[in-house]
């Protein structure tokens, strides 16, 4: 991505200063200020009103950050790269939203991503309630057209609505499909499990293009076999990735606001993440921590190493 003779400025060094010490930016990057161009932006969208069961979710950016320090940036051995050499990857802050009003909150959103895809060629955002999907998804169309969609989580998401309400948390991706932001031949739901509101669910999901990967699949046939699937649906599509953190079992992330039994873990979903490499990732959503629920950082621990992780897929395509 980076076409610039200037080198990127990478993190702050956590053999020069101790990673418990420096910025509070993600993995303690530069600001996007402070940076002359920007290959991958991180985008902080602290959002909950969207919530249907337990709130906090606003505050998951700033513990994602937080955790952030846990991680070494410099070298990646799965993916063979050093992405804060290879791409210029900056923290953009995050989005002023309104938590009173869900209608302006989602403009919001969508005028700031939209804003940020002039300053960065990708965006990989921190939620926040999976409310926020649909206005980074308007704004991903606007570079890219409609993208192909791979939605882990332990709920579909794509319900009318709720208690009235057309936007919440669970309706994301029927707004989404509604407006054709993304392709509906070349997207699927994975880590879908536990009972539904009606017999129903399953069948409008599939109307609107969908294929769901369930946890018992993944149980029966392992992690190469739903890389198979979901690289064979997506193709050469350009790629959104929308992670809801409760797509894990509640024992690698409790820290969450409607948590699901019987769900991946850790290591499944960063296999499987992994197994994506070479494909076209342009951006990317990592949703529903609620720190509040957490213990001992273990959920916003999982949603910073799945950050990185997909900062080094975008990596890998540089």
């Amino acid at each position: 991505m980076n076409d610039k003779k200037t080198p990127p400025i990478e993190p702050v060094s956590g053999t020069a200063i101790p990673r418990y010490a420096g910025p509070s930016t993600f993995c303690r990057l530069p600001e996007l200020r402070d940076v002359p161009y920007c290959d991958v932006a991180i985008l902080g969208i602290p959002f909950d009103s969207g919530t249907s069961y337990r709130p906090g979710a606003r505050f998951g950016p700033q513990a994602i950050r937080q955790a952030s320090r846990h991680l070494r940036t410099n070298f990646h051995p799965a993916y063979d790269t050093e992405p804060f050499k290879t791409l210029q990857v900056a923290d953009a802050g995050d989005v002023g939203c309104n938590p009173f009003n869900i209608d302006e909150a989602i403009q919001q959103i969508e005028t700031a991503a939209t804003e940020l895809f002039t300053k960065a060629h990708a965006i990989v955002s921190l939620g926040g309630d999976h409310t926020i999907a649909v206005p980074l998804l308007r704004a991903v169309n606007k570079q890219v057209g409609p993208v192909a969609l791979v939605h882990f989580d332990a709920h579909l998401d794509t319900w009318d609505t709720y208690f009235g309400a057309p936007y919440t948390h669970g309706t994301p991706f029927r707004r989404a499909a509604e407006e054709g932001l993304f392709n509906d031949d070349a997207s699927i739901h994975v880590g879908i499990r536990g009972p539904l509101y009606s017999r129903e669910d399953l069948q409008s999901d599939q109307e609107l293009g969908f294929k769901v990967v369930h946890c018992d699949e993944l149980e029966s046939h392992g992690v190469d076999h739903v890389v198979k699937r979901i690289r064979e649906r997506v193709g050469n599509h350009p790629l959104y990735l929308s992670i809801d953190i409760d797509v894990l079992d509640p024992a690698y992330a409790p820290g969450t606001g409607t948590p699901e039994i019987a769900g991946l873990s850790s290591r499944e979903l960063v296999n499987i993440i992994r197994g994506l490499q070479g494909l076209n990732l342009i951006a990317a959503d990592i949703v529903e921590v609620a720190p509040a629920y957490d213990h001992a950082e273990i959920t916003a621990l999982a949603a910073a190493t799945i950050a990185f992780e997909m900062i080094n897929l975008m990596a890998c395509r540089a």
